[in-house]
């Protein structure tokens, strides 16, 4: 058993939760400090498959915040009530390390232990790495690091010799990056036609695909306490036809 007060000290540590976007949700969402936990589930989301499963008096820790914006009501058939309803009477606590873990954590891992190369620079959620490859090579080589069978994918130049790389949804952020390529998810069309003209190569490396190695990222951080940790394989909502 271990107070939850003990992990989220040691999860501010690596990645302080006051660094967190405004809009964003990170930190103790259900549970309280003081309430004492039997294991750790590690995941990206949470869903009711999920949950039926969970242990009870157990903590979540889950990249995406459960809860986002302010709820004005609790309908207990509807998501995402019907899963805190779920958590409490199991006994189930969460703490969501999203933004903040993003910063610190997430992209410098999917860039170094993922696509296995070295970041040159880090600019918030934006993590710089140099190569040089012709644009074809780059998306085979992604697509065989991340083992996909097809990426979408704006050509904009043919070398590449400096690539951004952005987890999760990092379309909005196109107008910042200062590279040849940009790797992230969730673009939007707009959002190409900018890069296509302004010659910066995109390539959608999907919202959920980039963010599924957030338990493995975690959990060897967390070997040194005395606590079963389970990775839970989060589900991709989409299905492809």
């Amino acid at each position: 058993m271990i107070k939850i007060g003990e992990i989220y000290k040691f999860l501010d540590e690596i990645a302080p939760f006051d660094t967190q976007e405004a809009w964003d949700n990170s930190g103790l969402l259900i549970g309280s400090f003081d309430d004492e936990i039997e294991r750790i589930y590690l995941a990206l989301d949470i869903d009711s498959e999920f949950l039926q499963n969970a242990m009870p008096n157990s903590l979540i820790i889950a990249h995406h915040p459960l809860i986002f914006k302010g709820l004005k009501s609790l309908d207990f058939t509807r998501y995402p009530s019907n899963l805190i309803n779920l958590m409490i009477k199991k006994n189930i606590s969460l703490i969501a390390a999203h933004t903040n873990y993003d910063k610190a954590v997430l992209n410098e891992y999917f860039v170094s232990e993922v696509l296995g190369l070295k970041i040159t620079q880090k600019d918030e959620f934006l993590a710089y790495t140099d190569i040089d490859m012709s644009f074809d090579e780059l998306v085979k080589f992604v697509k065989a690091k991340m083992n996909l069978e097809i990426l979408r994918c704006v050509r904009a130049k043919e070398r590449v010799k400096r690539i951004a790389v952005c987890t999760g949804s990092g379309g909005d952020m196109i107008n910042l990056v200062k590279a040849d390529a940009f790797l992230t998810g969730d673009l939007k069309y707009h959002q190409a036609l900018e890069a296509k003209e302004n010659l910066l190569n995109l390539i959608d490396i999907g919202h959920y695909e980039s963010e599924a190695y957030f338990g493995a990222s975690l959990a060897k951080y967390l070997q040194n306490f005395k606590i079963e940790v389970i990775i839970s394989n989060s589900k991709n909502p989409f299905t492809y036809y």
